[in-house]
């Protein structure tokens, strides 16, 4: 089934170039048929990449999936023309008395500094305590997973003598829980950031299971008993070059970035890189779309 966007959002040329099934809202209201609801958070700064990253993630399922976009007000993009975000994004008076059945929140470049120096944390934790009683279930991922941690659990992050940053090995731990239901016993995912929430800290909380786990890059995945809260602590949504683009970027800075592990062949940047961690991608999604929002969410969600 395809995934329901906005008829002329950019990344609909693109998804379609790469055979992936998209529906604009014309076809869709033909069908006689109850569409998930999926809202997506999206805080990254290059939010059309961001965008065409996580759709991607999302076009697997056999679910028709409707996709809305979501804004906050209390911070301006600068990297995101505010023509895109005002013809393709809600803005939270929009969505406020509104019920979805999903809800992705993205990372964002904000890490290294304390939460509540965020400009947008307050808004953010309005829209977690409005997604508790208005989503059935909410991914977060990276930032936001360590964020919502810290909200709703007390989980502090702790800054990192050196960035995460490559492809690291995971393995997964509970297996007859079903977000990591056809995983294999290891793969890959990406990481890129700055700081970390404790494995220790995390496996401590009572209301917490860790299902996937690295020696070196720390937790991956982990959820509330509930399911309703589900923590992606790294980039399993990244493209084959978003490392790439971030490594040349930070060069391009003048900072100090060392290659990104495990990337590169031969650790030589001239070199495309294996793109390793699709399968395993897809596969969260998909078993978060099946068994977290599709298996538990009602039929009239209203």
């Amino acid at each position: 089934m395809p995934i329901k966007i906005q008829k002329d959002l950019p990344a609909r040329e693109r998804l379609e170039r790469e055979n992936i099934f998209v529906m604009d809202e014309d076809r869709a209201i033909h069908q006689d048929i109850r569409a998930l609801k999926i809202v997506i958070l999206n805080l990254m700064p290059e939010k059309e990449e961001t965008e065409l990253q996580i759709l991607r993630c999302l076009s697997n399922s056999p679910l028709q999936v409707d996709v809305f976009f979501l804004k906050v007000s209390s911070h301006e993009s600068r990297n995101t023309s505010r023509n895109h975000l005002n013809k393709f994004y809600l803005s939270l008076e929009e969505i406020q008395n509104k019920r979805f059945d999903g809800m992705i929140i993205t990372g964002a470049p904000v890490e290294m500094l304390p939460y509540t120096d965020v400009d947008y944390w307050e808004e953010l934790t309005w829209i977690m305590d409005w997604s508790d009683y208005h989503v059935t279930s909410v991914m977060y991922q990276c930032w936001a997973a360590q964020a919502a941690m810290y909200y709703y659990y007390g989980l502090n992050k702790v800054l990192l003598p050196e960035k995460i940053f490559g492809i690291f090995r995971h393995r997964v731990n509970h297996r007859k829980v079903p977000l990591v239901r056809g995983f294999d016993d290891e793969f890959s995912a990406p990481h890129s950031r700055h700081a970390d929430v404790p494995i220790e800290q995390i496996k401590a909380c009572e209301d917490l299971v860790v299902l996937a786990e690295s020696d070196t890059a720390g937790v991956l995945l982990a959820l509330s008993k509930d399911g309703r809260r589900i923590f992606v602590q790294g980039h399993p949504e990244y493209d084959r070059l978003t490392l790439d683009k971030e490594y040349r970027r930070d060069l391009a800075k003048g900072m100090d970035i060392k290659l990104p592990v495990n990337y590169y062949p031969d650790d030589d940047p001239e070199k495309t890189p294996l793109l390793l961690w699709r399968s395993e991608s897809v596969h969260l999604y998909m078993n978060w779309l099946n068994y977290y929002v599709y298996q538990t969410t009602p039929y009239d969600i209203g």
